[in-house]
């Protein structure tokens, strides 16, 4: 029996911090050595950060990295660790994993296949290693082998697979483990989206069983450079059994999962495989050392999940601690003193008060009162002897702003949410303002304005007099004002630009309308693990969806306005998703739809198209949103689409052509 402990370090970075990455790096290094982990896997380009983007050309960028490198070296002694870090070699740049061990380099391995399709644009920056291939680089004065390798480190063996890698067919590890090795490492930079954890837990088990392996699997954790969250997944895994599992969503700078393997197991494992096909030569690309790990004495093996991984509510939970972490990084990488929102009382404000205020409480249920105020040691006033409702009260300021239009619902509403997750609450009269823009345009064009001339132009200004209060107070108090759009509005541009859409980051851009209702009628009866349901919220999802800024009296709802929500997110998928045409959606809507009539279909499909088409330029001008599904709308990461487009005409004129044949024939 030949037991070593192994560990899954993940690590919250940030692109360009070159010291702070470096310390987080040396921190989870040391923390592993006193644990007596013996290799160690750490995230890809864990040196620069992963979302480095073009600066990843510079040739500073990559020296610099290379430096960092080597102040890490002498932190490694006793131990296998991977750092990724650019590699530059004739003319190339590589994404590599470096293979530190007991204070030297061992060499450098270069992934194999680049993830280039929605969030991620690495080819843009790196070029793919070639399978099989192996080179000498220069690293300041010594040269390194950089390529497709395999180490030996005495007579336990280890290869890579870095994230993507893992994701495609062919996959490197098949090739690794027909060369006898024993741990594959996966260092990852893998952007959360709903339901990806299990995507990424059954190519761990998977991998672990078909290549007869310990499996060890690293991603990075937390709100990285801005728009992608890292949930932090750390998985350790043997011949198909799950061994170990880190928690997701930590508000920690590193965290370690840690597992004791048999490697004699394993490899008895691999022996008795009917399938198993071994290269029985010695491998060209073997890099061997004479260092050896410490064996261990035998103790049980850790899963731990959270509590919640296995709820029912598995999306709910997801969104709520992602939104929440990711609030939380950008609050301290952006240096922001807090956070402003403007409640209306509606669903979208609401919803984005409410994660502010879950980012308190399970930022400081998982480190501490101590730790999380330490974080924000920017923040003048916050101090680790406030209780959680008086952090909020610091951190948070909602404004609920007034024109003749809007109702005691909406108050309501806004005002017993902010006391019931104690935000600092205003609430302003902004019609005033809004009458004077009014009386002032209306002089300067020589007749009044009606509701029957001008109600776009009355209903924008109504949305964009609010804003240069709510930025005032984020000018005061060097606040990060947030912004309410969701993505159903942002897919048809039903938001004001300089009104609503008003922030510097906008938290729930990616999120439709129909899921964020649903949220919020789970926060206000069930709540995440640990939290207490929030039951004021029952004021906001009593509503129907309103801009309130047609005058009472008309009923304005946004469906009204637009289309059935649910409707409205099905022809969105189907558009931008799925890549489908007005007639192949008019069909499918047709099956998902079946009390709709065909006029009304058509009516709605047409809608939606105009919309979408027109309101590009909106979508380009919006705050950087977090990505949390593969249906974002973010031209600047997910979805691009042209601001000046044909508007699919031809398309929508033959879906009118069939309904008018359709109804004429009597069909």
């Amino acid at each position: 029996m030949k037991l070593i402990k192994v560990g899954a370090g993940v690590l919250n970075q940030t692109p360009l911090d070159w010291d702070g990455n470096r310390d987080r790096i040396i921190t989870a290094i040391h923390a592993a050595q006193r644990q007596q982990i013996s290799v160690l896997c750490l995230p890809e380009l864990c040196i620069t950060g992963y979302g480095c983007e073009d600066a990843f050309h510079a040739v500073g960028i990559q020296e610099t990295a290379q430096q960092i490198l080597l102040e890490i070296l002498p932190e490694t002694k006793g131990i296998a660790v991977s750092l990724g870090l650019p590699m530059f070699h004739r003319g190339g740049l590589f994404n590599a994993a470096c293979l530190a061990v007991d204070g030297e380099i061992l060499g450098f391995v270069g992934k194999q296949n680049l993830a280039g399709e929605g969030l991620h644009y690495e080819p843009r920056w790196f070029k793919a290693w070639p399978a099989d291939s192996v080179v000498e680089t220069q690293l300041g004065s010594q040269s390194y082998p950089l390529g497709d390798l395999i180490f030996e480190c005495g007579d336990l063996r280890l290869g890579f697979e870095i994230c993507e890698d893992a994701w495609v067919a062919d996959r490197p590890g098949s090739h690794l483990s027909a060369h006898g090795v024993d741990l594959l490492l996966n260092p990852s930079a893998s952007h959360f989206a709903f339901g990806k954890h299990l995507v990424r837990k059954r190519f761990v088990l998977d991998g672990s069983r078909a290549y007869s392996v310990v499996y060890i699997y690293a991603n990075l954790l937390g709100n990285e450079a801005g728009r992608a969250i890292y949930d932090g997944d750390a998985m350790i895994a043997s011949c198909g059994n799950l061994l170990a599992s880190g928690r997701r969503f930590s508000y920690r700078d590193h965290d370690l999962t840690t597992a004791l393997v048999d490697i004699d197991a394993v490899r008895v494992n691999r022996a008795r495989t009917a399938s198993f096909r071994p290269e029985v030569t010695s491998p060209p690309n073997l890099m061997s050392c004479d260092f050896s790990f410490p064996t261990q004495k035998l103790s049980k093996d850790q899963v731990v999940p959270d509590s919640w991984e296995s709820s029912e509510s598995i999306k709910e939970e997801e969104f709520s601690r992602a939104i929440s972490l990711g609030l939380f990084d950008y609050l301290r990488k952006s240096r922001s003193k807090g956070f402003i929102v403007s409640l209306s009382g509606g669903a979208d404000s609401s919803a984005v008060a409410t994660l502010c205020y879950l980012m308190v409480h399970f930022g400081i249920a998982d480190i501490g009162t101590e730790d999380w105020v330490k974080k924000l040691d920017h923040i003048d006033g916050l101090t680790p002897d406030m209780d959680r409702a008086a952090m909020v009260r610091h951190l948070l300021t909602t404004a609920y702003q007034a024109t003749r239009n809007s109702s005691e619902t909406t108050r309501s509403a806004a005002s017993g949410l902010a006391e019931a997750i104690n935000s600092n609450h205003f609430e302003l009269d902004v019609d005033p303002l809004v009458e004077g823009y009014i009386e002032k345009i209306a002089r300067a064009i020589g007749r009044p304005l009606s509701w029957e001339q001008d109600d776009l132009t009355l209903q924008n200004i109504q949305a964009r007099a609010r804003g240069p209060s709510v930025w005032m107070l984020a000018n005061l108090t060097q606040s990060l004002l947030l912004a309410t759009s969701n993505r159903s509005e942002a897919a048809v541009g039903y938001a004001t630009m300089d009104g609503d859409t008003c922030g510097g980051l906008s938290p729930i851009a990616g999120i439709d309308k129909a899921f964020l209702r649903h949220w919020l009628r789970w926060m206000e009866t069930q709540a995440p693990d640990g939290i207490s349901p929030i039951a004021i919220l029952s004021r906001v999802n009593d509503q129907e969806p309103t801009a309130e800024l047609r005058p009472l009296a008309e009923g304005q709802t946004d469906e009204s306005d637009l289309m059935p929500y649910d409707l409205l997110d099905a022809v969105e998928r189907a558009t931008i998703r799925d890549k489908q045409m007005p007639l192949e959606i008019f069909q499918r809507m047709k099956v998902e739809f079946p009390d709709c009539t065909d006029q009304q279909l058509g009516t709605w499909i047409e809608r939606f198209f105009q919309l979408w088409c027109r309101n590009q330029w909106k979508r380009e001008r919006y705050a950087p949103s977090f990505h949390v599904d593969d249906e974002n709308l973010d031209p600047k990461t997910w979805c691009r689409f042209p601001i000046l487009s044909g508007g699919f005409e031809r398309e929508l004129r033959e879906l009118r052509e069939l309904i008018s044949n359709t109804d004429s024939s009597g069909g």
